[in-house]
């Protein structure tokens, strides 16, 4: 690889985004390809928590911690990005769950309390219901993902990144064993490392070499009603809905989405989500709703990422996983460092491409 390394990465989502600053900032050359806009599709349609929340077995949740660590550094080196650090009220889990969730996370130091029904009423006071029990995590937060991977990506371009927006890559150009470039209806674009960072494309594209990665695709639903006066102080975490207010007064709610109970456009699912957060809010009433839509999240068969170079295919490296928002800046730097110089951040060292079964980087 030439000294200044040309690194193509396929994917402006969050973590694309991500990858090209960093790597930009390390002193690569970057080119960033989309089949759409910036911002991908899993990313613009995220609720965008940043947590961990969620981050088990124990390996998983020591990388979602460092990445929320890495959020606040993100946060010194670009000040176009800031991340709202609200804090979350989650009750969705039943009572005995939610209490073995709050005994493990706090035996592995993380910051969690409970709350009973006055303290949450006091942290969300318009709360039309609050829970008997719930726990209150101050330390979480949320980002505005379009405005995050425009912040990264104007960031990486002031650097000499080149952005190639709605084009998309039909296949990886495999030669001699090793990927050289795409095959874009524009033309080859040949470089010394591929990335694919497409998310839930992620999976056909690597195909195109003989890679088959075994990632599926669920729908979730996100609804967003039109700017209202502050209701929510931070994120809450209820067994019928996710949902936040954004700095622009919109609240969001997130829902997994069942197609074959709904519009394959997720409107009659929306309604219903609608109807949850108005009954959730003491001044749900005036709620409108704006907008729904429907997105695709990447979730590779175990549930945890997939990030780090196939054997047996040079010159390509994969970064495709759920919770992609939390994880963005860490696997940023993590993966500019070990294109760069060959060092693998021992917290990556569970999520390599080699542990599904079955794998065969020929595709035979």
């Amino acid at each position: 690889m030439a000294n200044r390394p040309h690194v193509l990465i396929v994917g402006a989502g969050i973590i694309g985004a991500s990858i090209a600053w960093h790597l930009a900032s390390a002193g690569a050359r970057v080119t960033v390809v989309d089949a759409g806009a910036p911002g991908g599709v899993a990313t613009r349609n995220s609720w965008a928590w940043i947590n961990a929340s969620w981050g088990n077995p124990e390996a998983y949740f020591r990388l979602r911690v460092r990445a929320m660590a890495e959020w606040r550094r993100l946060e010194r080196e670009l000040p176009d990005i800031r991340v709202a650090w609200v804090g979350g009220l989650i009750w969705e889990l039943p009572p005995d769950q939610l209490e073995a969730f709050a005994v493990e996370h706090l035996a592995r130091g993380y910051g969690i309390r409970r709350v009973d029904r006055v303290e949450a009423q006091r942290i969300e006071p318009q709360l039309a219901a609050p829970p008997e029990f719930a726990l209150h995590v101050p330390g979480e937060g949320a980002v505005e993902p379009l405005d995050a991977v425009q912040a990264l990506l104007t960031a990486a371009q002031g650097l000499g990144a080149t952005v190639i927006a709605n084009n998309p890559v039909r296949a990886l150009n495999l030669r001699g064993g090793r990927v050289r470039g795409v095959r874009m209806d524009i033309g080859d674009l040949d470089a010394d490392e591929v990335i694919l960072a497409a998310g839930a494309g992620t999976a056909a594209l690597a195909a195109t070499a003989g890679l088959i990665l075994p990632i599926t695709a669920p729908p979730a639903l996100l609804v967003a009603t039109k700017p209202e006066a502050r209701l929510l102080n931070g994120l809450v975490m209820a067994p019928e809905l996710q949902m936040r207010q954004t700095a622009a007064g919109r609240l969001l709610a997130t829902a997994g989405l069942d197609v074959t109970a709904s519009c394959e456009d997720g409107s009659l699912a929306a309604a219903a989500v609608f109807e949850a957060m108005k009954r959730m809010l003491r001044s749900g009433v005036s709620l409108d709703m704006d907008f729904h839509a429907v997105g695709r999240r990447p979730i590779p068969k175990d549930g945890l990422p997939v990030i780090g170079r196939a054997d047996g295919i040079a010159g390509l490296y994969i970064a495709v996983m759920h919770s992609g928002i939390t994880l963005a800046p860490a696997v940023g730097r993590f993966v500019t460092d070990e294109i760069l110089s060959g060092r693998c951040d021992p917290l990556l060292a569970p999520y390599g491409v080699e542990r599904f079964a079955g794998f065969n980087p020929h595709g035979a």
